[in-house]
């Protein structure tokens, strides 16, 4: 009978305590509260909403659901970055390695693809042998030795919210703001930080497409950090049109180890040096944006960001043969151009559309337990705004077999919309937001 006076008491508008959060996440962890009344409770709190001391509440009973990371003892700050999801948003394989090869400790947990987004475990897992379900033991040593861990959440760590996080998208309360911020920061709390970055999406390809949600947000996981003593700091990017060209599992990883070669789509490497630069400011390593930047394209331009994440790769039992060679990664058996069905502007390319086709070719999940097929997807190389001539290629759809083929056609038909003008897409950054407050982001 836990359960069910507070799914009650939510419901008609009261509040749940600290106390009371302990113990019903302590039962759900245990196994000890049915699903069916989480998601009762899950959609009370979407309708009904928790105050900033209810969200911090859940927050630390997700937490210390399960054990955490005692990462004390290292030297060096301990940054990791976390996106709220996107299409094409590869940015955490570049930018965990390129950070970690400058001095910073880079714990990053990562989840897999979540609705129509893509997820960071899935496309490291399209490395052949690359193992992301490392122990908390083995990750303390990984740090220990290379500074850096590209990891899932273990069953250690927040269990709680392991089974929160299938039952909200099973439950269409993903875009609920306290139990996103609760979920990321139980997490990211959970690997001893010593700051963190947020990428927060904004647009029709975010979770929460509104500026002012996206705002409401981040600020509430700064709150989160604030009340828990790691600074935290957010950007706000575009997600009105997929980021960078590739979209899908291995192209996707594909496209980090050209980008890390100093030959990733402008957008891509401009919100990648953005976080970048606030996980160094962070950790105390550089002197302001501009020093974060210089030091950053060095580590591209030398190769030492890309040999760490080969470091990495090797470290976690994957094949670093790929960084030379990306035919060792999953190849598609059939490929296409898709192309402009009329002359005029790119008006638009829904990335909504785009993840969903991505799904649809066999690249994602309706259900936990569908199998990934890493290989397919679609590099789009058109932009919005770009004037195509009718007949010119757009992008290239990734399949399985001639059948795959024919769903990618009619996905890009339905994302990439042609018209005789287009509406400008949103700013790539827009706002920087931190304990201070909210300010217009301006990189230079």
């Amino acid at each position: 009978m836990l359960a069910r006076p507070l799914i009650e008491r939510k419901r008609d508008g009261g509040r749940i305590s600290a106390s009371e959060w302990r113990r019903l996440m302590n039962a759900y962890a245990a196994g000890n509260i049915p699903d069916y009344q989480m998601a009762a409770l899950s959609m009370a709190i979407y309708f009904r909403g928790l105050d900033r001391d209810e969200t911090g509440a859940l927050t630390d009973a997700m937490l210390h659901s399960g054990a955490t990371l005692d990462l004390s003892h290292l030297k060096q700050p301990r940054i990791d970055k976390h996106s709220t999801g996107g299409v094409g948003d590869k940015v955490s394989l570049i930018l965990a390695p390129l950070v970690a090869s400058l001095g910073v400790t880079v714990p990053m947990m990562s989840g897999r693809g979540l609705g129509h987004t893509g997820g960071t475990l899935d496309k490291l897992e399209s490395i052949p042998g690359f193992r992301t379900a490392l122990t908390l033991p083995e990750t303390v040593r990984q740090l220990e030795a290379i500074g850096c861990a590209l990891i899932g959440q273990t069953g250690d760590i927040a269990p709680a919210d392991r089974r929160l996080y299938a039952l909200r998208d099973a439950t269409a309360t993903v875009e609920s703001i306290p139990l996103i911020a609760a979920s990321i920061m139980s997490k990211k709390l959970a690997e001893g930080l010593t700051g963190l970055v947020l990428d927060v999406k904004v647009g029709s390809g975010a979770f929460l497409p509104e500026l002012d949600r996206g705002l409401e947000l981040a600020r509430t996981m700064i709150d989160l950090g604030t009340d828990h003593g790691c600074p935290v700091i957010a950007l706000l990017t575009a997600m009105d049109r997929p980021l960078g060209r590739a979209c899908g599992n291995s192209l996707e990883v594909e496209e980090c180890i050209m980008a890390m070669r100093g030959e990733g789509p402008p957008d891509l490497m401009r919100v990648t040096y953005a976080l970048g630069a606030e996980m160094l400011l962070l950790a105390g390593v550089v002197r302001d944006r501009d020093d974060a930047r210089r030091r950053m394209e060095v580590a591209i331009s030398s190769g030492s960001a890309l040999a760490y994440f080969q470091r990495i790769i090797e470290a976690q039992g994957g094949d670093a043969g790929v960084i030379d060679d990306a035919g060792l990664l999953p190849e598609a058996p059939e490929c296409e151009l898709f192309v402009a069905p009329r002359g005029g502007v790119v008006a638009r390319i829904d990335p909504r559309a785009v993840g969903h086709g991505i799904i649809a070719l066999g690249g994602g999940r309706t259900r936990v337990e569908d199998v990934v097929d890493p290989a397919v997807g679609f590099v789009i190389t058109a932009r919005p705004g770009d004037v195509v001539r009718a007949g010119e290629p757009l992008a290239t759809i990734y399949a399985r077999d001639e059948a795959g083929v024919a769903v990618g056609m009619r996905a890009l038909g339905e994302a990439i919309v042609i018209a005789d003008e287009g509406e400008p897409p949103l700013p790539l950054i827009s706002h920087r937001v931190t304990e201070s407050g909210v300010e217009i982001y301006n990189d230079g």
